[in-house]
């Protein structure tokens, strides 16, 4: 239990005399995170909430398309992206493959998934009648969708909030197409696997610690926006 012990007094000494290592690696995790979540809500909030508004032919067959998509096991999508950014792949000339870029392609196309099936969801049961509303002040189609993003607007912030929660703690995709290089794509979760097989459980449990804080600081935001709303 000593080893334990003394991996936690090394977290903290690494926490708080603010290593240049560990802290960039905690900053390139927010970076590519919330990076992807931006870039996946500008598509995914408009889209979502567009089907939602609207009945279409084969929305059943969306529905659960999406669905599974959302579900889907993140290292096919890791295997996906390492096949386009390879070097026989169609985007291999870009030579994006193990950089911070590769890393935000796969979280993006991870979160967008996940946004567009929480807001349509939202959309298909409270949007309605807002649409209604809308349609009485009379909105065109375009400004029916800015009206119900903006009065559910707690509600699909809590969705972009999951949707970060989801892509910061991606282990296994942001391996393949990040490899998990030093100074230059190491992420948390990569990281923590990392030092822990190395026996390196200071920089482990620290790098946990902070993880842990922003999942608190995620769920005490969706928490206080839930009771706002």
């Amino acid at each position: 239990m000593d080893y334990i012990l003394e991996g936690f007094v090394q977290a903290f000494n690494l926490i708080f005399s603010l290593n240049e290592e560990f802290w960039s690696i905690v900053i390139l995790s927010l970076f590519v995170s919330i990076s992807a979540v931006i870039i996946g809500m500008i598509f995914a909030i408009p889209i979502g909430t567009f089907l939602g508004l609207n009945k279409f032919r084969g929305e059943r067959i969306f529905a659960r398309l999406i669905y599974t998509l959302m579900s889907t096991p993140t290292i096919l999508i890791g295997l996906l992206v390492c096949i386009l950014l390879s070097r026989r792949g169609p985007l291999g000339h870009s030579k994006l493959l193990y950089t911070p870029k590769a890393i935000i392609i796969a979280q993006t196309i991870l979160v967008i998934p996940l946004i567009i099936g929480l807001t349509y969801d939202i959309v298909k049961t409270q949007g309605q009648r807002v649409r209604l509303l809308a349609k009485t002040l009379g909105s065109n189609k375009l400004q029916t969708i800015i009206f119900v993003i903006k009065e559910l607007r707690y509600s699909l912030f809590i969705n972009i909030v999951t949707a970060f929660s989801r892509a910061i703690s991606e282990v296994g995709a942001v391996m393949m197409v990040g490899g998990n290089i030093r100074g230059q794509t190491r992420v948390m979760t990569t990281s923590i696997s990392m030092f822990n097989s190395m026996g390196d459980y200071g920089m482990a449990i620290g790098l946990g610690l902070v993880l842990l804080i922003i999942s608190l600081i995620i769920n005490s935001i969706i928490y206080t926006y839930k009771e706002e709303g």
